[in-house]
């Protein structure tokens, strides 16, 4: 059965006004053009819908019946081709799947949690785990939002660089290396490392850069987040190499030191991605904007952690 939506329209106006006339000028039309459309309203439903009464028309028993659902099924129907662009923070009732990198949790998800819960008492944040597999949780609509170092070219996935920080050094205070006045590649090659990789990968582009200079390192563990590599590397004379904006927070918070990274690497960046089909969901905009707020602008660390 195929419907035209615009008897929906003729029907509601025609229920309103009680006549062809009315309902005709309410909906900027001819009269004989909106008689055209009752005329196909009382076939399509078998009902008069009005009858005449002398000079008016009356509204049969069942256009009474129907009459508010009429009204309610057209806004619904206007709600669905022409949403809203409003956008009532403060009623918005709506959980956001968040798969976040651990250090940007730990980095940002404070200020992110607070400004949302400020804005938008009703929404909740899910910050998921990374897998140690890529899965296509965005495409899947599992995950609103990304944050970490992976740039993905898939044309159906936005992805827009948010942030970029150099790489420093971390160990425990009283590391041999923190009474190095200028730590030389050698040194540094030559530390036991603990190395990040949610994959329990040992090598990565440090060993590549190392590796130009005839250098190698010894990788005594991969851990799958920064938070554990930074524990392991508090408790003995480990090296972590690691992004100077997570490392800092973890420095002040486990009184680690930071030292300069005697080699030259590629900024780390950190990408905010989402799936097309959001890029014009207000909540979701509202959304990505805190976002790309808390990951480029990290509310600073009490406690000092200037790198030594």
């Amino acid at each position: 059965m195929q419907l035209d939506l615009n008897l929906l329209s003729a029907l509601d106006a025609l229920l309103e006004e009680g006549s062809v006339a009315g309902a005709a000028e309410h909906l900027h039309v001819t009269a004989p053009a909106m008689s055209r459309s009752l005329g196909r309203i009382r076939r399509t439903t078998g009902d008069q819908i009005l009858v005449r009464t002398g000079r008016t028309m009356t509204p049969t028993p069942y256009a009474i019946a129907v009459r508010e659902q009429v009204h309610e099924l057209l806004h619904q129907v206007k709600c669905v081709l022409a949403p809203s662009r409003e956008l009532d923070l403060m009623t918005l009732d709506r959980t956001f799947a968040l798969l976040w990198h651990d250090s940007l949790v730990a980095l940002a998800g404070p200020a992110l949690v607070a400004a949302v819960r400020e804005q938008a008492p009703g929404v909740q944040l899910r910050f998921i785990a990374e897998s140690s597999v890529d899965t296509p949780q965005l495409r899947r609509g599992e995950v609103d939002l990304e944050a970490n170092a992976g740039h993905q070219d898939a044309p159906d996935i936005r992805a827009e660089k948010v942030a970029e920080t150099k790489h420093v050094i971390v160990v425990r205070q009283g590391h041999p290396l923190t009474r190095v006045e200028a730590i030389t590649t050698a040194q540094y090659a030559a530390a036991e490392h603990i190395t990040v990789s949610r994959r329990g990968r040992l090598a990565n582009v440090i060993d590549d850069a190392l590796a130009q200079l005839g250098l190698a390192r010894r990788v005594v563990a991969a851990v799958p987040t920064e938070a554990a590599a930074f524990t392991i590397a508090r408790s003995a004379d480990f090296l972590v190499t690691a992004p100077e904006s997570t490392a800092r927070s973890a420095a002040a918070d486990l009184g680690l030191a930071l030292l300069p990274l005697p080699l030259e690497l590629p900024q780390a960046r950190v990408y905010l991605s989402w799936h097309r089909r959001y890029d014009t969901d207000r909540a979701h905009v509202w959304l990505r904007d805190l976002a790309r707020n808390a990951l480029a602008n990290p509310t600073p660390r009490e406690r000092d952690s200037t790198l030594t």
